[in-house]
C-alpha cells in the first residue's frame, strides 16, 4: 500500500507495466474533467473509473480486494478515509469473484485520510476499504486507475 502526492508519483512508475501510464494520465488533468464512468487507456490491462458519490459512515464500508488488477485511487476533490489491512490477517467475507475481480473481507485496519490531491496505490494483497467520510458524508471525485498485474 503507498499513499503519497502526485509530485512523488516517478517514484511508483518503475512498479511494473501501466503504472507510469496511470501517474501520466492523473498528472494531465484529465482526471478532472473526464466523463464519470470508464475510460479505456490500453484495452483492459490499464483503464479508469472516474466516480462522484458522497462517502459513507465507517460501519456502511466493506473491506475488498482484488487479484488481477491493482488500483491507483486518486481524490480529484473533497477528502475520504481509505481502510487499509494485510491479507492474511483478515477473514473472507464474501469469496473472491474472477469475472468482477473482488472478493470481501471481515477484520480490522487503519484507516488513512486522503484528501484532494493524494493517490493511494493498492495492489492484490492489500485489503482496502473505499469511501468513507472523513467528517461527515460528503461529495467526492475520485478516478481509479486500473493496472493489470496479475493477467
Amino acid at each position: 500500500m503507498i499513499i503519497d502526492t502526485l509530485d512523488n508519483a516517478a517514484v511508483y512508475e518503475s512498479l511494473g507495466p501501466g503504472f507510469a501510464e496511470a501517474f501520466a494520465y492523473l498528472r494531465n488533468g484529465r482526471a478532472g474533467t473526464d466523463a464519470i464512468g470508464r475510460h479505456a487507456l490500453d484495452g483492459d490491462d490499464l483503464f479508469v473509473n472516474v466516480e462522484e458519490y458522497t462517502t459513507k459512515p465507517r460501519d456502511q464500508g466493506r473491506w475488498e480486494a482484488h487479484r488481477r488488477y491493482a488500483d491507483v485511487q486518486y481524490v480529484v476533490s473533497g477528502c475520504e478515509r481509505m481502510g487499509y489491512a494485510v491479507i492474511d490477517g483478515m477473514a473472507v467475507e464474501q469469496a473472491y469473484d474472477a469475472e468482477t475481480d473482488v472478493g470481501f473481507f471481515t477484520g480490522e485496519g487503519v484507516m488513512l485520510r486522503v484528501a484532494a490531491g493524494v493517490f493511494t496505490v493498492f495492489m492484490p494483497q492489500d485489503v482496502h476499504m473505499p469511501q468513507i467520510a472523513c467528517d461527515n458524508p460528503a461529495p467526492v471525485r475520485k478516478v481509479v486507475v486500473k493496472v493489470l498485474v496479475n493477467g
